[in-house]
């Protein structure tokens, strides 16, 4: 069923585990992720960037394949449908589209900008039933065009945003996204602490799931982040369960290029990692 992402936060704080989002680009990955979601009994957040968004005709044709998914496939687990790192503008339309969660990236702006936007779209957000996530510091890397550095955020502005009554906080702690470098220094555990201290029962968010070692994460868990981003492992295991299907000629075999046999293997390589990563997060049995 489709709801917001407050309630699942919560539990997952108070529970010391995480949701995972992860983002959909197309009806391949959202049946995947919904699948899984439902065979291991966990609640799930799909991501979806304005640049997927796009891709796929406009948020409302989003919206209305993922209700109707949900409806055919007999979905019972709660899924929250999640603007991700979205732009004031693209906020507004998510809303106007029928998404149940939405989050404003206002951390390029100045702080005071951040703050003024981020609280006007709260009570936009909370009158129409939609939770709101907001966003401190930067994220490392290049999404969508939105380019950070990875600088940690200041906990004091943390505290600043959470104060407005934002539903969850995504806060730069030295994570990145898409692959990280060899010479990748890990996360400011110090700085997430003080954000914790400061934010308190706020769920926090770790965006940037790719890739960071599992004792990481289960500390960052601890530490108070309840929901964990993943996106380009989803990609990479899709896109090399795709080649190896090619390179072995399983296209040229019958109609093994028909999209629904082409696109099958990458299909199931997500449903694998999905598993593995709601394994590790700890949502498993929890919805």
């Amino acid at each position: 069923m489709l709801v917001s992402a407050t309630e699942m936060l919560k539990k997952a704080k108070a529970g010391h585990y995480a949701v995972g989002q992860f983002n959909i680009n197309n009806l391949e990955w959202t049946k995947s992720i919904l699948a899984t979601a439902q065979e291991l009994n966990s609640p799930v957040i799909l991501g979806v960037s304005e640049g997927a968004g796009k891709y796929m005709t406009g948020f409302k044709t989003v919206a209305d394949m993922v209700k109707a998914m949900i409806e055919e496939m007999n979905i019972t687990v709660p899924v929250a449908l999640h603007l991700d790192h979205g732009s004031y503008d693209g906020c507004y339309k998510c809303i106007k589209a029928g998404f149940s969660s939405i989050m404003f990236d206002g951390s390029h702006y100045p702080i005071e900008e951040n703050v003024e936007k981020t609280k006007e779209l709260v009570k936009v957000a909370h009158a129409m039933g939609l939770s709101i996530e907001a966003e401190v510091g930067s994220i490392g890397g290049e999404e969508d065009g939105v380019v950070g550095m990875g600088e940690c955020a200041d906990p004091n502005e943390c505290k600043a945003i959470a104060d407005l009554g934002i539903d969850f906080l995504a806060a730069g702690i030295g994570n990145i996204h898409g692959k990280y470098p060899e010479n990748w220094q890990g996360l400011s555990f110090d700085t997430l602490a003080a954000i914790q201290e400061k934010t308190g029962e706020m769920p926090l968010v770790l965006h940037g799931g790719t890739g960071i070692p599992a004792d990481m994460i289960k500390k960052a868990i601890d530490l108070g982040v309840a929901k964990i981003n993943v996106n380009t492992e989803c990609q990479l295991s899709f896109a090399a369960a795709t080649r190896e299907y090619i390179e072995a000629g399983k296209d040229q075999q019958g109609k093994g290029f028909d999209p629904r046999k082409l696109l099958a293997p990458g299909a199931a390589a997500i449903k694998e990692t999905v598993k593995e990563k709601m394994e590790l997060f700890g949502s498993v049995g929890k919805a």
